[in-house]
């Protein structure tokens, strides 16, 4: 299996319902595939902010961009890839008088509470949770620092790997897993210097080191060590601590990332090992169809110049 990099690109993406997001270093493309089994392609020009070249704060605000604009592209795949009838069955009473009435200003800000929302509930998941059952666990049984740092760690990954299991087993997200992986396979054959055809591709691992799978996971593993500092005072004041060094968090994580796409050394690739690990789960082989649609999503991002969007 071909695993050769000419060179590493700034391309990256996201799986969505029934399609993909392209991201380039100008412009973002998503494709999805209709119910008539055509493809949606939707192009848009790619901003560049001045916070893309601060250290530490480019990874909060890119975390908190991506958050929004991943909410809309996979409300927009759900719109392309579901019929009229489909969509009719599955909207809320909420949903059907939010079309209906609201206009785009009050639908963005649905969006951008819906996507609150999330990060409120994977803060509480995977911050508050373990914290408080590791406080609960201590008010029983006695326990020193340590192993209430061990314990919280312990219960962190179990809660994340568990979260991930869980979400795998349901049919509609093992498709966008499906996806997930054309995503990563067609940037790999590019990174190559391949031609993008269906042939290539299929070749190609569907693992990839720069990925938001691997993002996560370095996430949650810095943050044992840093949160590893904090005092044990009381379960309610060390969240507050954690959520007060939140944006360090992020921050580190992203450079930490960022790093390791760049760099082919072995620390690197150390590195970048958990986060491949657990692509296992949030990444499956994908049929011919699928890696058409992901050869239609990146296509009209890619610079002419590979240059111009080197990692």
């Amino acid at each position: 299996m071909p695993n050769t990099e000419k060179f590493r690109t700034s391309v990256g993406g996201q799986a969505l319902m029934e399609g993909i997001m392209m991201r380039g270093p100008a412009k973002v493309c998503c494709a999805v595939r209709r119910p008539d089994g055509t493809i949606d392609i939707t192009e848009s020009p790619l901003t560049q902010h001045w916070y893309n070249k601060v250290p530490l704060v480019r990874g909060v605000c890119n975390m908190a961009e991506n958050l929004y604009k991943g909410y809309r592209y996979l409300e927009h795949s759900i719109d392309i890839a579901l019929s009229e009838e489909e969509q009719a069955a599955q909207q809320s009473k909420f949903d059907k008088w939010l079309d209906a009435h609201a206009g785009p200003a009050v639908q963005n800000a649905v969006m951008a509470v819906s996507a609150l929302a999330g990060v409120a509930l994977a803060l509480f998941l995977f911050s508050f949770l373990p914290t408080f059952l590791t406080g609960l666990l201590a008010g029983i049984v006695p326990l020193g620092r340590w192993p209430r740092v061990i314990l919280e760690a312990v219960f962190k990954l179990a809660l994340f790997l568990g979260y991930l299991f869980a979400v795998t087993r349901l049919k509609e997200i093992h498709r966008v897993f499906e996806y997930h992986g054309a995503e990563h396979k067609t940037i790999a054959c590019y990174e190559a210097g391949e031609e993008l055809t269906v042939e290539n591709i299929r070749k190609y691992p569907r693992f990839h080191p720069r990925c938001g799978t691997s993002f996560l996971i370095l996430v949650l593993l810095i943050s044992i060590v840093l949160y590893a500092v904090l005092p044990w005072t009381g379960t309610a004041l060390r969240v507050v601590y954690k959520l007060a060094m939140l944006p360090l968090l992020v921050g580190v994580s992203y450079e930490v990332i960022k790093w390791a796409g760049r760099s082919h050394s072995w620390l690197s690739r150390a590195v970048s090992q958990p986060g491949l690990w657990l692509q296992r789960l949030t990444t499956y082989e994908p049929d011919d169809s699928m890696i058409e649609v992901a050869i239609a999503a990146i296509t009209p991002v890619l610079p002419q110049n590979p240059e111009d969007g080197a990692w």
